[in-house]
């Protein structure tokens, strides 16, 4: 299937069956995740897979109760660093070095310009820029699943911190930013299912400067 016709065969699933979705295709959901691109290609994220049904039902406790996120097969949170740090930073390159069979020093003026353009940043500003990266892998996901005819229900609607100390993120010194419940769309229950697709016309979406 193309992108564009996995795109207008997706929408955002309000009722899951609960069938489980193959763990091959799982793994090349989060695959594309890791594959999306991310500035300085840093990839401040990470993503959680959780497939056990109590924590599911935990995190649907405080997810506004939405059945998506016990119905679904996999549940993945992404989860941005809560900053940027030098280690960090330094960790990224030396491992892109390592891999690439490149001098350790290899890229250190812009490692440099990195670190110091970064970690003199507020906190907040940095996990708001790494949370904005970790969108990219979260819509690449989107992507790659309808490409696979697995269902998907892109959400903010949870409450961050109650998540995060669900999930101990902060001792990883990750924060949420959103989550996708991966599964299978109930036919008979699911309101939205039949209802055309609509978004902005591309004349009017488009603004073009020629």
């Amino acid at each position: 299937m193309s992108i564009q016709n996995a795109l207008k065969w997706r929408y955002a699933t309000k009722k899951m069956n609960g069938k489980q979705v193959p763990q091959e295709k799982v793994d090349q959901i989060v695959a594309a995740a890791q594959l999306a691109p991310t500035s300085s290609g840093l990839q401040p994220f990470k993503v959680i897979v959780v497939s056990n049904q109590e924590l599911k039902e935990k995190i649907k406790a405080i997810s506004y109760n939405q059945s998506q996120i016990t119905d679904c097969s996999h549940l993945l949170v992404f989860a941005a660093w809560d900053n940027y740090t030098e280690e960090r930073i330094r960790n990224v390159f030396a491992h892109s070095n390592a891999e690439r069979g490149l001098p350790a020093d290899n890229g250190s003026e812009y490692m440099n310009t990195v670190i110091g353009m970064y970690t003199t940043r507020d906190a907040e500003v940095n996990f708001n820029h790494a949370a904005r990266q970790s969108y990219i892998g979260f819509g690449a996901a989107i992507i790659e699943a309808a490409t696979l005819e697995v269902d998907a229900t892109p959400m903010e609607g949870f409450d961050a911190e109650k998540l995060d100390e669900l999930l101990s993120l902060k001792e990883l010194g990750l924060r949420s930013t959103t989550i996708l419940p991966l599964g299978y769309r109930d036919e008979t229950g699911d309101w939205l299912v039949n209802l055309k697709k609509v978004r902005t016309p591309l004349k009017d979406f488009v603004i073009e400067f020629k």
